[in-house]
């Protein structure tokens, strides 16, 4: 009866829009334990020790079994193996300590490629599709790096649609035998990968099947290494199948199911993406502020004006926002693993039906926390002036490092369709009930607006009305655009990115209110007093960006009497009380200069 409860009272993704979220429900990074403290620093000290000393020659390419020995070294410390459990040879810990880990590595710049390419959608795909005699057979050497792995989606004609591939599977004449035929491009570790999780088509089907393919089967060739923008030291070959014959028990799980495995392990890779793009991000804001402080402009540091104080705060403030979101949607996918494998249900489909159910989120992250990243990088550029522009400073490669993450595990501009879509088809399918909240809006909309003030006590008070109102606003627009064009609100991208950008700005800001609401409670109001001053930052932020993209997206579609109701509507549901936001900058930024780094 209990599970019952917990399971009735659990979140469910997407459901933040639409549910007040209490400040004891989530997880907040300064809940870690002790173990996860200490493994976090093995991290670092593993980043500080193998990777950083080392980044030109990592780039340089000129030793390509540098990346493999670097891989090597991360096995026998067990950063391979960390959400592998332990009868394969792993650690076996929690979805959030292996997001943890996905953090520190993230400022490992191409390094962090290579590892997250091996742990996420190498590994995970035949961890959570295999049979036992798959995993028995390979998770072990994947968890400790003897082999490496490779994950062969993207063809030359799919990029974002990846079910359109051309590669071909047929069965043998024997039927002992699929023989693979077909090119892959962008395949992160192609040049040094033992197994590769192949994504082909058997015969005619109408969907992908995936399979387990090995080097040693022959039939395997690439071109060289791909010349890039950024993380230069990071495998990217084509690879040609040519007749590659792949035995019949190495098809993972089900004829047809590639799509679906490949969607699922997405959700994975890219709340870790977004995770580790918010660890490259307190690497860069760190460099940048001990630069700030070494830097002297007529005759002081450049950290003493207020330009650059307004810099180091905003990055500060947007990766402790985005910090707080995602370690709150892990630890959601993390209680709904938990609730299914106490119903009853086996650890892999457990893993994965838990990330499907958060998938929303999951993309939400993946959005925010390289657009994080990118914000970071380029006001680091900023910060260091003539040195972020040469290729001497640190911030060159950052920048270009940095780019790739906003086109990875799918674009932003398809993850931000892909928020707006599972949320509707989900309140279609009655998942999740949104069409109440959104006619309780359109009621208010046309009531007299409530100005009393609120008598009650405690903190965020206001803050959280606010932030009641911004997702209500998303309901009034979303529920009127789906009024407006039906069935062919697919066609009508920008409008979709607009809501998008409604339900990430309401997700985050709701994240960081709520963290430290939470941390108030555990240290008192006064040891808080940065943390306040960045969740009143983000909030406003927040509510500046949803306005704006609130109007626009109503703009599109409405006129007459209807756009001037929705136009109030909008102005009513993203009205906040005026706060100083350049003393709270300034606040945040010094704190953030005396500590010399990122020290939240």
């Amino acid at each position: 009866m209990a599970t019952e409860v917990a399971t009735k009272k659990a979140i469910k993704g997407g459901e933040f829009l639409i549910r007040e979220t209490q400040a004891n429900e989530i997880f907040i990074p300064e809940e870690w334990n002790e173990e996860q403290l200490m493994i976090k620093q093995q991290c670092q000290d593993f980043l500080d020790k193998e990777i950083h000393p080392r980044l030109d020659e990592i780039d340089s390419m000129k030793h390509p079994e540098l990346m493999p020995s670097l891989l090597d070294k991360a096995g026998e410390l067990g950063l391979l193996g960390t959400s592998v459990p332990q009868e394969y040879g792993g650690f076996g810990m929690d979805f959030n300590t292996s997001m943890l880990v996905a953090e520190v590595l993230g400022a490992g710049h191409s390094f962090a490629v290579a590892i997250s390419a091996h742990t996420g959608i190498g590994t995970l795909p035949i961890l959570y599709y295999g049979n036992e005699e798959q995993k028995k057979k390979y998770i072990p050497k994947l968890a400790t790096g003897e082999w490496k792995a490779a994950y062969c989606l993207t063809e030359p004609d799919s990029g974002s649609d990846a079910n359109s591939g051309k590669t071909k599977a047929k069965l043998s004449d024997d039927g002992k035998h699929y023989i693979i035929n077909g090119q892959k491009m962008w395949i992160t570790n192609g040049g040094f990968a033992d197994v590769f999780v192949v994504f082909a088509k058997i015969d005619d089907d109408k969907n992908l099947s995936a399979f387990i393919v090995e080097k040693t089967f022959g039939g395997v060739t690439m071109n060289e290494e791909e010349k890039k923008m950024g993380i230069k030291g990071s495998s990217t070959r084509q690879i040609f199948f040519n007749d590659c014959k792949v035995p019949v028990e190495n098809l993972l799980s089900e004829r047809e199911n590639g799509f679906k495995i490949a969607v699922n392990i997405l959700n994975i890779g890219r709340i870790k993406l977004g995770v580790a793009a918010v660890g490259g991000s307190k690497a860069t804001i760190s460099k940048a502020t001990q630069y700030a402080k070494e830097r002297k402009q007529f005759g002081t540091a450049i950290a003493n004006f207020g330009a650059i104080k307004h810099k180091i705060a905003e990055v500060s403030t947007r990766i402790f926002a985005s910090e707080s979101a995602h370690y709150r949607a892990s630890q959601n996918i993390e209680d709904a693993y938990h609730a299914l494998m106490e119903s009853g249900m086996d650890a892999a489909q457990a893993r994965l039906k838990s990330l499907e159910e958060f998938a929303i989120e999951c993309a939400i992250m993946k959005v925010n926390g390289s657009e994080v990243l990118d914000f970071a990088v380029d006001e680091g550029v900023q910060i260091y002036g003539g040195m972020g522009f040469s290729a001497e400073g640190p911030m060159d490669r950052a920048y270009r490092d940095a780019r790739i993450n906003r086109i990875f595990e799918g674009t932003n501009e398809i993850n931000r369709m892909l928020t707006i879509d599972m949320l509707l088809k989900r309140a279609m399918k009655g998942h999740l009930d949104l069409m109440t909240p959104a006619m309780a809006v359109q009621k208010e909309l046309m009531s007299i607006p409530d100005f009393g003030a609120s008598d009650d006590e405690g903190i965020f008070v206001k803050e959280k009305k606010a932030l009641n109102n911004l997702k209500k606003a998303g309901l009034m627009v979303a529920g009127a655009a789906v009024q407006k064009f039906m069935q062919k609100l697919s066609e009508e991208q920008e409008v979709l990115m607009n809501l998008a950008d409604m339900l990430i700005e309401g997700y985050v800001a709701e994240s960081t209110l709520l963290r430290v609401e939470k941390l108030i409670s555990q240290r008192g109001e006064a040891a808080c007093a940065m943390e306040k001053e960045m969740a009143m930052l983000t909030l406003h932020k927040a509510m500046e960006k949803a306005a704006s993209a609130g109007r626009e997206a109503i703009m599109a579609f409405a006129d007459g009497d209807e756009l001037r109701l929705m136009l109030m509507g909008l102005k009513r549901f993203t009205k906040i009380e005026p706060y100083n936001l350049k003393a709270a900058r300034r606040k945040v930024a010094e704190h953030v200069i005396e500590k010399g780094k990122y020290p939240f």
